[in-house]
């Protein structure tokens, strides 16, 4: 469709004098400002299939040319190239849809009292059980489990409390957040904390997530971990997000020689990471298409496994031009590094759930 220009010189966005169809400064085009709907429409339209055409011809260069994709941004050739940031948030967006799709049901905030399993209630349970197992006719295997069952509940009795009307009843600690007490009540636990020294006590931090933790059973009950481990996973995407500059600074410290401004790393970590968040979303949909019954999962996995760090290793020593075993080895020293920063905003993210939550 046709596109109608002004015949007026003039940038409206800037007021800069125009040389042609589109302001050499600010870069609007000069298009007529009352446009019908179908001009309107072929605008947007155009606009979408150019960010389309973007990415698809950066898909070349970033999956299967590593390294190659920031040379050529930092050589200037950037038009035919999708933005990295703007790449990063799309396929990012996508990589974390994929990973936590299980996690779909609905979180309720509401106030839930779990009733609690007595010792009279799992005595009870043996009595079925044992009944149950008398009958001669139970085959072997439905034997075994019900032996089973029995070690469980007696496992259970085992770690039995007292409740508030004065009867044996159990607490489920499955329901403890990661790493917090198994004090019953935040009073037990700050008397636990006065009977030791001075130096065996936890932090300031620490005691606020076990006060969390102990809001959290009392609010959500048997949900409580579900429910901590649902906004932590809402918390990932923003944590790698973070990590982004630090990994660049890793980058820097350890090709130092190199010379090269810090934003340059910052951009290698970008496409470093699209590429590691698309080809991970692209194992995830081929373990969801293939049946389980070829039994390929462990193949995919070790394809992976190898697939990344033959990336790793060829795109740093494309983009950062060393030898082979130097590469090796500051490939070594960039990854150990790297994951002791993960798993510190790991905990960071652990305890910044905790207490916004």
């Amino acid at each position: 469709m046709k596109k109608h220009y002004r015949k007026e010189t003039d940038c409206l966005n800037c007021g800069a004098e125009l040389q042609g169809k589109f302001c050499h400064v600010c870069g609007q085009e000069n298009l007529q400002i009352r446009e019908n709907f179908g001009h309107m429409m072929n605008h947007a339209i155009s606009d979408y299939f150019h960010f389309d055409h973007q990415f698809f011809h950066t898909l070349k260069p970033l999956l299967f040319q590593p390294g190659k994709l920031t040379n050529e941004y930092m050589a200037g050739r950037r038009v035919q190239y999708l933005h990295p940031v703007k790449m990063y948030i799309f396929i990012s967006l996508v990589y974390f849809l994929l990973l936590f799709k299980t996690g779909n049901e609905p979180i309720k905030a509401t106030h839930t009292k779990d009733k609690a399993v007595t010792k009279k209630e799992l005595d009870s349970t043996n009595k079925v059980l044992d009944n149950v197992a008398k009958n001669p006719r139970m085959p072997a295997f439905a034997k075994a489990a019900i032996i089973n069952a029995k070690k469980n509940i007696d496992t259970a009795k085992r770690h039995d409390t007292t409740d508030t009307d004065g009867e044996k009843s159990l607490i489920n600690k499955s329901y403890l957040l990661p790493g917090a007490t198994h004090d019953t009540t935040y009073a037990q636990y700050l008397t636990s904390q006065q009977k030791l020294l001075p130096k065996k006590r936890d932090g300031f931090l620490k005691r606020i997530y076990h006060k969390k933790a102990f809001y959290y059973k009392e609010k959500y009950g048997s949900r409580a971990k579900e429910v901590f481990f649902e906004e932590f996973k809402h918390n990932m995407p923003k944590m790698m997000f973070l990590m982004l500059p630090l990994c660049a600074l890793i980058f820097k410290i350890t090709f130092w020689r190199n010379k090269k401004y810090y934003v340059e790393h910052l951009i290698f970590t970008f496409h470093l990471h699209c590429f590691l968040f698309l080809f991970l979303a692209i194992i995830m949909l081929l373990e969801l298409i293939i049946p389980k019954s070829w039994d390929l999962y462990d193949w995919l996995n070790l394809a992976a496994t190898v697939g990344i760090i033959w990336y790793l290793y060829r795109s740093l020593r494309v983009f950062y031009n060393r030898s082979r075993w130097r590469t090796i080895s500051k490939l070594i020293g960039a990854t150990f590094m790297y994951f002791i920063v993960f798993t510190c905003c790991l905990f960071i993210a652990l305890l910044i759930t905790a207490i916004t939550l």
